[in-house]
């Protein structure tokens, strides 16, 4: 069973060249943050190596770290402006008995991570979940489409801290 510091120091002898940082200030777990076009290359060697075996993905959430800047737009609705969504990995070893946490996070403009999907099957509804809510669009996912939404909601993404719930949707009142 290896700590969170001793996978992060595996990782950063055999990924040199990406920006790894482990987060411990923190009161919460520790976690590796991880650029989101490097996600998939790590968590393959997370998965495929003998030392550290993470055959699960247990969970995988989206966030709104709701960081932006608040402006009001011409009709004077409040909208947020830069700032960045997350993804956070909560992996573990079954076999090895140990857990991590990893975290990318992307621009709200142009919000793109790299799909897990291909390594974890059960990232599959995971990533089309925080796709669905946030926006976050995986690439090189089979299937990216919304799973919780109507399949022509153009709305934008419930679960943002800047969403504007319509008044209407195909004639009918959203009662929220």
């Amino acid at each position: 069973m290896k700590t969170t510091e001793e996978i992060f120091q595996i990782l950063k002898n055999n990924f040199p060249d990406s920006e790894l940082n482990l987060k411990t200030d923190i009161p919460l777990e520790q976690f590796i943050i991880i650029s989101p076009f490097d996600i998939d290359k790590i968590a393959l060697f997370l998965r495929d190596n003998p030392d550290l075996q993470f055959d699960s993905l247990m969970c995988l959430s989206g966030v709104d770290d709701f960081n932006g800047q608040k402006i009001k737009d011409e009709s004077g609705t409040e909208v947020m402006q830069g700032g960045t969504l997350s993804v956070y990995y909560h992996l573990e070893s079954t076999s090895l008995r140990h857990k991590l946490v990893l975290k990318t996070s992307t621009s709200r403009e142009n919000p793109e991570v790299v799909s897990v999907s291909e390594i974890w099957q059960a990232a599959n509804w995971h990533e089309r979940e925080a796709y669905d809510m946030f926006g976050i669009k995986f690439l090189n996912h089979p299937d990216l489409r919304r799973i919780l939404m109507p399949y022509d909601w153009e709305f934008g993404y419930p679960l943002r801290k800047d969403y504007q719930n319509p008044e209407f949707y195909q004639g009918m009142k959203v009662p929220y």
